[in-house]
């Protein structure tokens, strides 16, 4: 079976080609900073044992404009790797939000496609591109099924007391209002990738996933039991363009007393705030030049985003009552030593001990970056949400 899966982010799009139940990469891709300047696409063969790499630097307006490059590539004269996008079986799509509809794998029909548009107020960054890719697969891979993998799925196992927000009582009942948590898919992966490598029988992690969007849950011998975003995935961490925590009447205060519309609250909180509102850069690359500049907002937004990180570390160690491993992730957490030391500075009476000689060297694959010394592990695992989410899809329509 060849599952293509489409991971659409607020501002990328990953992809993979994945001859299943192999796990066999055929290829894959990253488009970047869709909607900003510099967008460019990184596309990558195997063919053979043999990787070929092919890189664009194009204008991409929007992920519909990012999947038809997509299959552009996919069936190009020199590297591409179908001749037909009728070959493509099925295309697996991350779909962020499910609520209390989905807890689990889905075949996409008209009724599933549905639900995840009434969703789109609790994720506007992400439901909204996710559908759209949905709709855009549909008519280039027409003879596929389309499945849609929820990253709210993997959080299902956390007790009430973690997702049940104290609120009035009915809110729950009638209207499903609590924290549901996102990023499931990768928190999943990293969090079994971990367990693998500590070879113990009884595991406490916390994994961080650190991306445009972030979020960290804990994880007690591979079962969620609590996570950092909430009802829609703005909760927890500063992120690109996202508060993160935020004090509620801060919202009260910006309509009430400074005229502004909930519509541009929203806005505001969900696209114009985290990083970019502080920095004027929602991508941390950018944030991380300014920073070696020294220019004070791009120090004090690192520090920032830096002490929100340590304080769910603490949090989540209580949670667990004590740790053997914290995981970092995704984008930012895989790639960038700076945050990596700066969110594991001074958390030594934890048992976290960095050794930054290790974090600055990086590697390949899972590696640690704490002392020998340590007694909690400090790892990087690569995450791979799009062989996660392959398996689901394998195993739905196998199963």
């Amino acid at each position: 079976m060849h599952v293509f899966v489409i991971n659409s982010g607020s501002s990328s799009i990953k992809y993979q080609l994945i001859r299943m139940p192999e796990a066999t990469v055929i290829c894959s891709g990253l488009i970047d900073r869709i909607g900003q300047e510099g967008s460019s696409i990184h596309h990558k063969v195997f063919i053979r044992e043999s990787e070929q790499i092919k890189k664009e630097s194009l204008p991409i307006n929007d992920h519909a404009a990012g999947l038809m490059e997509v299959s552009r590539l996919l069936t190009d004269a020199e590297i591409g790797v179908i001749h037909d996008p009728k070959e493509i079986q099925v295309v697996g799509h991350r779909v962020v939000h499910g609520g209390e509809s989905f807890s689990k794998t889905m075949v996409i029909t008209e009724e599933v496609k549905e639900k995840i548009k009434k969703l789109f107020p609790l994720a506007p960054l992400h439901n909204p591109p996710n559908y759209l890719g949905i709709e855009v697969a549909e008519k280039i891979f027409s003879s596929a099924k389309q499945v849609a993998v929820f990253d709210t799925a993997f959080h299902q196992t956390m007790p009430p007391v973690a997702y049940r927000i104290a609120i009035p009582k009915s809110f729950y009942d009638e209207h499903g209002i609590r924290a549901y948590g996102f990023h499931g898919t990768s928190h999943k992966y990293v969090s079994e990738q971990a367990i693998s490598y500590l070879k113990k029988k009884e595991t406490k992690i916390v994994t961080i996933h650190l991306g445009n969007g972030c979020s960290m849950s804990a994880v007690h011998n591979g079962i969620c039991v609590d996570t950092s975003m909430g009802l829609g995935p703005m909760n927890g961490l500063i992120m690109g363009t996202r508060t993160g925590d935020i004090d509620q009447s801060i919202i009260f205060h910006l309509v009430k007393q400074l005229g502004y519309t909930l519509d541009d609250v929203n806005t505001i909180l969900n696209k114009k705030s985290g990083m970019l509102g502080l920095t004027g850069y929602s991508d941390m690359r950018d944030v991380k030049t300014e920073y070696f500049k020294g220019h004070k907002e791009a120090v004090l937004a690192y520090e920032m985003y830096a002490y929100h990180i340590k304080k769910y570390i603490g949090s989540y160690a209580a949670v667990l009552n004590g740790l053997d491993a914290i995981v970092f992730t995704a984008g930012v957490g895989e790639n960038d030593p700076l945050t990596r030391s700066l969110a594991t500075r001074n958390l030594e009476y934890l048992g976290i001990h960095l050794d930054e000689d290790k974090n600055k060297a990086g590697g390949k694959g899972i590696f640690e970056i704490n002392t020998s010394e340590s007694p909690v592990k400090i790892l990087v695992v690569p995450t791979n949400e799009e062989l996660e989410i392959a398996r689901q899809c394998n195993a739905l329509l196998q199963g």
